[in-house]
């Protein structure tokens, strides 16, 4: 890195840290300090819940998803648009009659304290490991491109977003998520036509797609019902449904960026406007992966795109093998360019028996991919050798021209930033409303709920902190964080769903079923039974037939008084 990527780096993210902190200081009610004063306008709403689930993961990882795998990961959010309408008229409606801080409070009113405070503890549990995550995911990978230390770099992430979190609450994050969306979009579509004009003459962007399309890059929808194939249209739209409705309904960290809305119809619309954008977006930052995919196809790409692999073998007895598998990559990518631009200028007969051959070759290559993995490992089990979260950074930091590193660098980092801000807002609102003061006995200032809630601020954002220090990649960093939230999801959805719509089952048949539920689901996912998207539907299937089982089973009188609104 230069100077000046130094420079636009470090100036675009004190920027957004000091302007949050000036622009927001000063809450003195819980109101201002948890709901953000309810002044946030749709698009203000809109990009908030978008900068919350737009994590550095996103922009590390989808373009490495499809570099690998193509683009069929978009199936994965083909349940949002659903989620997002039922959201708007049954969640958003009642959330602001009852006006709630948290989600979980209406739980209380419907059931008792304590299917409440289960729920809130599944939520700081799961969205807990998730903020260290979204602190790990760029620091991991910019700590292995860039050499920097592992550990200074959690520790500046988490530093960053506590000073402004702390300071100015929901109000902070949403101000500053405005900002980070601004450099996030304008970083992603620079690096898209950069890559378009590093093609080779003659290459435009409908051939680029074509030689992807060859590849096998471009097939969007699968219709099969294969259980083993984790991204298809049936798991995007019924597991990603509930997967969503979970995520945007019940999850304070989502719950608490529309309840800042100005009104109810804000708050539908900002939803509304992130359920038609999110999808295009995905798409758009999966399609910036096939395009580093194309550029690779004509230029030299390496066997891991992990240096840590490459430091790995240097330092053991398989260098020679390792250098003979490059070799033979080196073979093979010379043939697939000369029949790609055999193919550019063919007619579609003569396309036809090239994208045979090309998939041969591409096959090859998976090949001595997986034989140069199984070296890295032999030569150190601890370096990561599923390289998918590397493909994007090696290529912005090796193609991309002096200043837009930073700003490219700027965009991860402010990624990480929005996301673990909002979630460190919603930690700390749910810690500060439905654990410590609904179980406080004699009565508090305001003064001294917005003090709680920063004082939470700060020691979820030093926990975030450690679990990133201690955490571990996993095959794809975007599919741990989803592994983590399907865990959980369906189960705490299936208890509002039962809130909301089966009145006449009680607190202790629901409070059991969702203990059954989370062990069930755990052990399902630990077997690996089903793909880990199902596990959201499952969950929310099984508390919900459990609670009216035992509904059934539980003598009425045993149920504690409900009090409906």
């Amino acid at each position: 890195m230069q100077l000046i990527d130094w420079i636009v780096l470090g100036g675009t993210l004190l920027f957004i840290v000091l302007y949050g902190a000036w622009k927001t200081k000063g809450s003195t009610t819980v109101k201002d300090y948890i709901r953000g004063g309810n002044e946030a306008k749709w698009w203000t709403v809109g990009l908030s819940v978008m900068a919350t689930q737009a994590s550095a993961i996103t922009f590390l990882s989808t373009p490495g998803q499809a570099f690998h795998s193509g683009m069929g990961f978009v199936q994965f959010y083909f349940g949002l648009p659903i989620a997002m309408v039922i959201i708007c008229l049954v969640f958003i409606p009642l959330y602001h009659k009852l006006k709630v801080y948290t989600a979980y409070e209406y739980l209380e009113s419907r059931f008792d304290l304590k299917t409440r405070t289960l729920t809130a503890i599944l939520f700081l549990i799961q969205r807990g490991l998730g903020a260290g995550i979204t602190i790990f995911a760029p620091a991991i990978i910019l700590s292995a491109v860039l050499g920097w230390d592992l550990t200074y770099l959690n520790i500046v992430i988490g530093i960053l977003v506590i000073i402004y979190t702390v300071s100015g609450g929901t109000k902070a994050v949403s101000v500053t998520q405005k900002q980070q969306m601004a450099v996030i979009f304008a970083g992603m579509f620079i690096a898209f036509f950069l890559i378009i004009s590093y093609l080779p003459d003659g290459v435009t962007f409908s051939k680029a797609l074509d030689i992807a399309g060859a590849s096998g890059k471009m097939k969007v929808l699968d219709f099969s019902f294969d259980l083993t194939n984790r991204y298809t249209v049936w798991t995007g739209i019924l597991g990603g449904t509930f997967l969503m409705l979970s995520y945007f309904g019940t999850d304070q960290s989502q719950v608490q960026r529309y309840l800042s809305g100005k009104s109810v119809k804000e708050s539908q619309l900002g939803l509304l406007f992130n359920g038609l954008l999110k999808v295009p977006m995905q798409f758009f930052i999966l399609l910036v992966g096939v395009m580093v995919f194309v550029f690779y196809q004509f230029n030299t790409a390496p066997l891991n795109f992990n240096p840590m692999a490459g430091e790995a073998i240097k330092k053991s007895e398989y260098t020679q093998k390792y250098q003979k598998l490059e070799n033979e990559l080196s073979q093979i990518q010379n043939e697939k360019e000369k029949l790609i631009n055999k193919q550019i200028s063919a007619n579609d007969t003569g396309r036809s028996e090239i994208t045979s051959q090309l998939k041969t070759l591409m096959d090859s290559e998976v090949q001595i991919r997986t034989s140069a993995k199984e070296l890295i490992k032999k030569a150190d089990p601890d370096v990561e050798t599923n390289d998918k979260d590397y493909v994007f950074i090696h290529f912005i930091l090796n193609n991309l021209p002096k200043g837009l590193i930073g700003l490219l660098l700027a965009v991860i980092l402010s990624a990480a930033m929005s996301s673990t801000a909002s979630e460190l807002n919603a930690l700390a609102s749910t810690t500060a409303i439905d654990l410590y003061k609904r179980n406080v006995k004699e009565e508090k200032s305001e003064q001294h709920y917005v003090n709680a809630s920063k004082f939470f601020t700060l020691i979820w954002g030093i926990l975030a902190i450690f679990v990133a220090c201690f955490a571990n990649l996993f095959d794809n960093l975007i599919q741990l964080v989803n592994i983590i939230g399907s865990i959980f999801y369906g189960n705490v959805l299936g208890i509002f769903l039962l809130a909301f719509f089966i009145k006449f089952v009680k607190s202790n048949a629901t409070f059991i079923a969702a203990l059954l539920t989370q062990m069930i689901i755990i052990f399902v996912w630990w077997q690996d039974w089903l793909p880990f998207l199902w596990l959201n539907a499952l969950g929310c299937g099984i508390v919900m037939f459990l609670a009216i089982l035992l509904q059934e089973l539980i003598p009425t009188k045993n149920n504690q008084p409900q009090h409906e609104h």
